[in-house]
């Protein structure tokens, strides 16, 4: 069942183009990443889910209808970029305030405790520190047992320890069968939760998959190994040393380890291992992933900006 979609939406600014004839399905169950750089639309694509602003052209749809429907936003939770927080209220208070709002909302302790937030009830929001608020922020999008949950770079900000409270409760509410898109800057972050990452740029989506597809579509890997030189290598896109080991990104792993081989070149501690999410992704929003004779990746339909920086072409 689809709970969230965009179908060809467009949204202008004035003159700025935010959104580009978006396409986007979340359905029930999935916990989806929104990958891109700042300015890319991420933001913009969840105010249209959500309602708070209506497309220029094309439509979204939440749970079937127009997403300004209170009885759909009602199933809904939401942590956007930015929140403010009434300073002389309690952590108790606000929970309680936002809570009365839904007719069967998670009993206060329980949703401060599922936050690491248990000790904090009787504390003003006004004296909290930022990752505090932050956490807070983002405990009240689940109050309301929502069918489905988006979070808006939701662990801004937060330490390490934080970042991982966060990650265990949305980990928890998706496997009570809770619907999830985030976004986020943090690549690892949507490595370590999301099962489908959809990446968008300058307005579009440039890539919609599995994280390992996504990573497949840039069609490289990275060979590690220390050597003091190297003879000329087929496919090599980029080499880097790094505290006396030398990275090689190549288009053919097999090929370069043969010839280095052939070279006899001497080498040690030879490691070949995929790209990561983070090089797939800086691939994808520069133009530089190949098109063209890659394999298709399983499941959904991934895409990837041409080089020459035309409409993102099917891979």
């Amino acid at each position: 069942m689809t709970l969230a979609r965009a179908d060809q939406a467009t949204r202008r600014y004035g003159d700025v183009l935010a959104l580009d004839r978006v396409d986007l399905e979340v359905s029930a169950g999935e916990l989806v990443g929104l990958l891109g750089p700042n300015g890319a639309g991420k933001s913009t694509l969840m105010n249209l889910l959500v309602g708070l602003r209506r497309p220029s052209s094309g439509r979204v749809e939440l749970f079937g209808g127009d997403p300004r429907d209170p009885a759909s936003r009602r199933q809904i939770g939401v942590t956007p970029q930015e929140t403010g927080l009434p300073g002389t209220l309690r952590v108790s208070e606000v929970v309680d305030f936002v809570a009365a709002h839904y007719p069967d909302p998670l009993p206060r302790g329980e949703l401060l405790d599922q936050f690491g937030l248990g000790d904090l009830a009787r504390r003003q929001t006004g004296g909290l520190s930022g990752g505090q608020r932050r956490r807070l922020a983002v405990a009240l999008a689940f109050v309301g047992r929502p069918r489905l949950v988006l979070l808006d770079e939701p662990t801004t900000g937060l330490d390490v320890a934080a970042r991982h409270t966060l990650w265990e409760a949305i980990r928890a509410f998706h496997a009570d069968g809770g619907t999830v898109l985030l976004s986020s800057h943090y690549l690892e972050e949507v490595e370590a939760l999301a099962h489908r990452v959809v990446v968008i740029g300058q307005g579009r989506v440039l890539a919609d998959d599995t994280v390992d597809a996504v990573r497949g579509i840039v069609g490289v890997r990275r060979v590690s190994l220390v050597a003091d030189q190297l003879p000329d290598l087929p496919g090599v896109v980029r080499t880097e040393r790094v505290d006396g080991r030398l990275h090689l990104l190549t288009t053919d792993a097999d090929a370069l380890v043969r010839a280095l081989v052939t070279a006899g070149t001497a080498f040690t501690d030879l490691e070949v291992r995929p790209t990561s999410l983070e090089e797939a992704f800086l691939a994808i929003t520069s133009g530089d992933a190949p098109t063209g004779d890659q394999p298709a990746t399983e499941g959904r339909t991934a895409t990837a900006t041409a080089a020459a920086g035309g409409r993102p072409t099917t891979v």
